[in-house]
């Protein structure tokens, strides 16, 4: 053909295989990432066979980096990690120290300069979102307070790797690389470091300032087209734009230029929509993005230092770990959100990706060192599906062997506890709440309105200082642990009502009321409507569906109105938000 076809080959044999292996990998319930990982070492330059074009296949990459940060940007949501941020924030920064100086250790043991020995242990402390957040929608913990820790945990994880890939490059120089802007001289660096930081600066805020109210007028004025192509086209078009626009004029990186995008995205009312509209282009371009990074990997790594790749999965599965779950028990959680969490930050993902090709380009990470760091992802992400599985196991196991696993869920917390000078109205015939969300909040702002005692049990410590600090009794843990129960002091009380989304630990908590209180009653939010019917059936409970509840308020709001207009003749008004609770 008398034109090049390397680009339509690329994507061709790409997202094929990727389709194949990752389809072959789901069905071995090990992650679609590890299929697209595979994919790559198989098209990739070290295996024999056909050869994709690296160069291309690298620039697909940089397109699959900026949809990959614009999603994270655009469900980043600061009020979540606030609601985290006692134990996500200091827990995620030890933790990133404790992985960094393992790996620095490691790589200075193998003889490995300041520059790749840093590239290296930075590769090994960051986990995969995107592998946390399937993990945890498969175990049906995303929305629960355990759940949220560990995201807000890989956030914050996130939000550093953004920080270091702006700094990197400067200070290559002084690590022994060869970055374009690095400088060796300490007057050099410094004056390098202050412009990259005033030039990020700049970029932030001319984002937050104007961006989050440009855009989401722009997103609006093209929503009111009515045209869908228009609006998916406004919304790739901002994050892609955003990002070579940040790097064109502030030298700042197409990953942070990509992450402003989506956080500026998310201020406008059609967020939702804009990231359900992109999200299968940034599942197609994320799978070239893991493919591209595959194709890095050699892996004669495996057999000619296995020893090397043995410590590597070691410091990922072991070392952080073990780190993670001590800072975790350290703030007084109890044991199952400890072993929950570090199971969680196990592996490794996209920001080691990022960053071992932004070391190998900078001159400071040696070839071995991208194998050895794709080597501990593909392993890692292969056995942490069957760390989640092992939790519950685990945590019997250490239960009836460890006296220490016992003293730490035993242990005494004022929190978990009601205080001593507790009126004695919160003490029998309370409602006990549980649960402190959307819905618990309007529930006892309701009951508190009308004079009704309760007994909040809510997992979140921060939550429960600051009920008590208002003067509401509430206890701090699960309430599928009979204590939680049994301190909220459920064997006096008149009603059990079950606030949170999680409802698989329902039955268990209905069991435990039952059994110390027999004529309580219980009440129950669901979002399923079979699941509604099933707890009505087993536990004679009283369950409110959330789509039920919603048209019935829609269906007395619209018959008021008909019957209003029928009364006093048409007549108009201004539009008003109801809350569905």
């Amino acid at each position: 053909m008398p034109h090049s076809v390397n680009l339509i080959h690329t994507i061709a044999a790409a997202l094929g295989l990727a389709l194949a292996l990752g389809f072959v990998a789901t069905r071995l319930r090990l992650p679609a990432l590890v299929g697209y990982l595979l994919a790559g070492v198989v098209i990739g330059p070290f295996t024999p066979g056909f050869v994709a074009d690296v160069g291309m296949a690298s620039q697909l990459a940089e397109i699959g980096v900026m949809l990959l940060m614009f999603g994270v940007g655009l469900h980043f949501s600061l009020g979540d990690l606030l609601a985290v941020r006692k134990i996500a924030v200091p827990g995620a920064v030890v933790q990133i120290m404790v992985a960094t100086l393992m790996g620095m250790g490691l790589a200075y043991w193998w003889g490995w300069g300041l520059g790749g020995a840093l590239v290296f242990g930075l590769s090994l402390s960051v986990a995969s979102t995107v592998v946390l957040l399937r993990a945890l929608e498969t175990l049906g913990i995303l929305d629960t307070y355990t759940g949220r820790i560990a995201v807000g945990w890989l956030v914050v994880e996130d939000l550093v790797m953004v920080l270091v890939l702006v700094l990197l490059p400067p200070l290559a120089g002084v690590l022994g690389g060869t970055g374009a802007d690095a400088s060796t001289d300490a007057s050099g660096l410094l004056k390098t470091l202050g412009l990259t930081l005033l030039q990020v600066g700049g970029f932030v805020v001319l984002m937050l300032v104007v961006g989050r109210r440009v855009f989401p007028w722009v997103l609006w004025q093209v929503a009111r087209t009515g045209s869908r192509e228009l609006f998916t086209l406004c919304v790739v078009a901002a994050a892609v734009g955003i990002a070579f626009g940040s790097a064109a004029l502030f030298g700042v990186s197409f990953a942070l230029g990509a992450f402003f995008a989506g956080m500026v995205m998310r201020e406008s009312e059609f967020s939702h929509r804009a990231a359900q509209e992109s999200l299968p282009l940034r599942d197609a371009f994320a799978v070239l993005f893991f493919v591209s990074v595959g194709m890095l990997f050699n892996p004669a790594v495996l057999w000619d230092r296995p020893l090397q790749v043995l410590a590597v999965v070691a410091i990922i599965m072991v070392g952080k770990t073990l780190a993670a779950a001590a800072l975790v028990l350290s703030f007084r959680y109890p044991l199952n959100t400890a072993l929950t969490v570090s199971a969680s930050l196990a592996q490794i993902g996209e920001f080691s990706f990022i960053l071992v090709g932004l070391g190998a380009s900078l001159g400071l990470l040696p070839a071995e060192g991208t194998s050895l760091v794709l080597a501990g992802a593909l392993i890692s992400m292969a056995l942490n599906p069957m760390l989640f599985h092992a939790i519950a196991p685990l945590q019997g196991w250490l239960r009836t062997r460890s006296a220490l696993a016992r003293r730490l869920e035993e242990r005494d917390d004022p929190l978990a506890e009601l205080p001593m000078t507790t009126h004695a109205k919160f003490l029998a015939h309370q409602v006990v709440l549980v649960g402190y969300g959307k819905v618990g909040r309007r529930l006892a702002a309701a009951l508190a309105a009308n004079d009704v005692p309760f007994v909040v049990a809510e997992q979140n410590r921060e939550l429960v200082e600051a009920l008590r600090a208002k003067g509401i009794a509430a206890v701090f843990g699960d309430a599928v642990e009979p204590a939680v129960l049994i301190q909220a002091h459920i064997a006096r009380a008149a009603m059990l009502v079950i606030a949170t989304p999680d409802t698989l630990k329902v039955r268990q908590m209905i069991a435990t009321a039952r059994l110390l209180n027999p004529m309580i009653e219980t009440v129950i939010r669901s979002h399923s409507e079979q699941e509604a019917r099933l707890l009505e059936e087993e536990n004679g409970s009283t369950v409110f569906l959330a789509e039920e509840a919603l048209a019935q308020a829609m269906v007395r709001h619209v018959i008021d109105r008909a019957n209003d207009m029928a009364r006093h003749g048409t007549a108009t008004t201004p539009a008003r938000l109801h809350g569905s609770g």
